[in-house]
C-alpha cells in the first residue's frame, strides 16, 4: 500500500510562487511511490509567524493528529519555520504522532537513521530553548524583586472589596456589571465571589 504524503508549501510574499516547490515534491513522491493526498499552501506568509497566523500550516498540524497522512514533505526546513524552537517543536511533534518527514533541500528523511538522529538533535534544541526561556523569566523576576517591585496579582483597596462583597450579597447585578461599576476586572469579582463561597462552607 502506497504511503500517503502531505505537501507543505510556503512563500513569504504574494509575488512569489509555490509552483517550483510543488513540482519538486511531486517528483520525489512519484519516484518513491508515495500518494499525494493533500497540498497545504500558505501564500505570502512569513515563516516567522506562529501557527495561528498560518492557516494551511495549522490545518496540516490538525490533520496530522487525525492521521490523514503518513509523511509530511516540504521543499526545505525553513518552509516550516524560521526559529530553531518552532522547527524543532514541529519535528518532535510529528515524530510523536508517527508522521515521517521529508525535507528536499537538506535531503532529510526521518525514516532513515540519519533522519532519526536529526529528530534527537531537535529534542535537545527544543529542551535547551525552553530552559533558556525559563532562565530569562526567573532572572527577570529576581531583578524585579531586587528593585522592590510587587509581583503577582494587583490588590484592590479594602473599601472597594467590601463594596463588591456587598453588591454580590445583594445579588441584583451580574459580575460584569459589578466589575464595571467598581472599575475592576471581572476576574477580581470572580475571585471575591469564590472567597465568599469558601468562607460560607
Amino acid at each position: 500500500m502506497a504511503k500517503r504524503v502531505a505537501l507543505y508549501l510556503r512563500v513569504s510574499t504574494d509575488g512569489q510562487s509555490t509552483e517550483n516547490q510543488r513540482l519538486a515534491l511531486e517528483e520525489v513522491a512519484a519516484r518513491r511511490g508515495w500518494q499525494v493526498v493533500e497540498v497545504y499552501t500558505d501564500q505570502g506568509i512569513s515563516g516567522a509567524k506562529g501557527r495561528d497566523k498560518r492557516p494551511a500550516f495549522d490545518k496540516l498540524c490538525e490533520d496530522a493528529v487525525r492521521r490523514k497522512f503518513d509523511i509530511v514533505a516540504a521543499w526545505a526546513i525553513d518552509r516550516i519555520g524560521r526559529s530553531v524552537f518552532d522547527v524543532s517543536g514541529f519535528m518532535v511533534e510529528m515524530d510523536a504522532l508517527g508522521v515521517k518527514q521529508y525535507y528536499d533541500k537538506q535531503a532529510i528523511d526521518t525514516a532513515t537513521p540519519a533522519g532519526k538522529a536529526m529528530i534527537h538533535m531537535c529534542v535537545v534544541f527544543s529542551q535547551f530553548e525552553r530552559d533558556m526561556i525559563r532562565e530569562r523569566v526567573m532572572a527577570g523576576l529576581e531583578r524585579a524583586r531586587a528593585q522592590g517591585k510587587r509581583l503577582g496579582r494587583p490588590t484592590i483597596a479594602p473599601k472597594t472589596e467590601q463594596a463588591i462583597r456587598a453588591a454580590l450579597t445583594k445579588g441584583d447585578q451580574g459580575m460584569l456589571k459589578i466589575a464595571a461599576r467598581f472599575g475592576v476586572g471581572s476576574g477580581t469579582v470572580q475571585r471575591i465571589k469564590a472567597d465568599m463561597a469558601a468562607s460560607a462552607r
